[in-house]
């Protein structure tokens, strides 16, 4: 009989990896601090959705589910731009047929719960808490909803209960664990555009909508009965702030002032605000990742802020990978969960580093001319010469390449594209003998 794995965490990393484990034949208990979310609501106010790309579909197509979740998806083949005065730009994310998707948080993590429970060697446990773990005997301590609590023991434990995991918090307790958090000066705001009357879009369903404001932004992405989760991010404290939103007057003040082209579309904007909480923009990094017999996954392991939209990604991508080496070293637990972090740490550290640069992106830059003409350049280089120049986004978003090399090839890509605007090469980007020799002595 193989062995019994406990997972300490049942949202989306921690369901898809019992799924994984499942079906190597392991028996997998599961337990998820939250209700069972098959049965209710996810928390309000908390669900910013999730752009699937193709390390995620990647990931879900080892379990099968890939195309039942694409079903309920909506492509999103770019960004579209509104400025103060309501014009829009539209940059397309990479080449024609590339787009990212839409999803669900929590009607993603009801179908990974709906497969998890149809394997016999799966135990769901809900409502149940981790308070405690002992890292020398692996075991775990739960607490119920009723405030009684019960051990567990298993041969592995995998902690993947979020950006603040208990199971991490008792690693940060070995000597020489690295760890830091780093808070963002930004929280944010789930807000919504309502559907038309007859269940239709308001704007563009196919794109994902950002209100750039240089210190301030709002993003919206669609949903599939015609609405789009919006979700302002915004400093703590400052002139433009939360600080400053305490009335509804003030509130409506601010948004027709810096999104008067969306106050029409959200009519119960005042309403949402105020009951909506503020979430909280974290960056958790640590190392090691594995001791004895416990092993992190997930944001337990690299929390990032959600603006390179791989958040989830990365967490699938840890499931994925660490599947892909069990097949290569069991029964060798020792070899597995040290080629598992030694696989993932430089790559989750990659994404986190993106995740920030985007922020900036997506917040003071999308609506500048000098930007728009650098991504002009970037797209053109990579339509003419495809199998030289790939762009930095397409490399996270649409392949399967390390994040650590994506990063890398980024700032190569940029000096490479600055170059030519420099010299005002644009007008040969179209003339191999002029750029193969260019692009050589940049990305050869």
């Amino acid at each position: 009989m193989k062995e019994k794995i406990a997972i300490v965490g049942g949202g989306l990393s921690g369901s898809l990896l019992a799924i994984c484990l499942a079906k190597k034949g392991f028996n997998v208990e599961l337990y998820e601090r939250r209700g069972d979310i098959r049965k209710g609501q996810a928390d309000a106010g908390r669900s910013i959705n999730l752009a699937l790309s193709t390390r995620g579909i990647d990931a879900l197509n080892k379990v099968g589910l890939a195309e039942k979740v694409l079903d309920d998806a909506i492509p999103m083949n770019g960004r579209l731009m509104h400025d103060v005065n309501g014009n829009v730009k539209y940059q397309p994310y990479g080449k024609q047929g590339q787009f990212i998707n839409s999803v669900s948080r929590s009607g993603l993590n009801i179908k990974l719960l709906e497969l998890a429970d149809e394997y016999e060697n799966v135990k769901l446990f809900f409502n149940t808490k981790c308070i405690d773990a002992n890292l020398k005997n692996n075991s775990a301590t739960l607490q119920n909803a009723d405030g009684s609590t019960f051990e567990i023991t298993a041969d592995i434990i995998f902690g993947s209960d979020g950006a603040f995991s208990a199971i991490r918090s008792e690693m940060q307790k070995l000597n020489r664990f690295k760890y830091s958090q780093t808070y963002e000066n930004y929280g944010y705001k789930e807000l919504e555009i309502i559907p038309d009357s007859n269940g239709g879009f308001l704007i563009d369903k196919n794109a994902l909508h950002i209100w750039p404001r240089g210190e301030f932004m709002m993003i919206a992405l669609p949903n599939p009965e015609g609405s789009f989760t919006c979700t302002l991010f915004l400093a703590y404290e400052g002139k433009q702030s939360f600080a400053n939103l305490n009335t509804k007057e003030q509130v409506a003040e601010f948004f027709n002032t810096y999104f008067k082209d969306a106050v029409a579309l959200m009519p119960n904007l005042i309403d949402d605000f105020f009951a909506n909480p503020t979430g909280s923009l974290a960056t958790i990094r640590c190392n090691p990742w594995v001791h004895n017999r416990f092993a992190l996954i997930g944001d337990a392991a690299h929390a990032v802020i959600p603006f390179y939209g791989q958040g989830m990604n990365c967490s699938f991508e840890d499931v994925k990978e660490l599947d892909e080496i069990i097949d290569q070293h069991y029964p060798d637990w020792n070899k597995i969960l040290d080629e598992y972090q030694k696989a993932r740490i430089i790559n989750a550290n990659a994404i986190a580093d993106l995740a920030c640069k985007n922020f900036v992106e997506m917040r003071d830059l999308v609506g500048r001319e000098d930007f728009m003409h650098f991504k002009k350049v970037e797209h053109e280089l990579g339509e003419h010469y495809p199998e030289l120049f790939k762009s930095q986004y397409s490399l996270v978003s649409f392949s399967t390449l390390p994040y650590s090399y994506a990063l890398g090839q980024g700032y190569k890509n940029e000096a490479l594209i600055n170059h030519i605007i420099e010299h005002q090469l644009e007008s040969s980007i179209d003339k191999p003998d002029v750029m193969l020799p260019i692009i050589d002595s940049f990305l050869g």
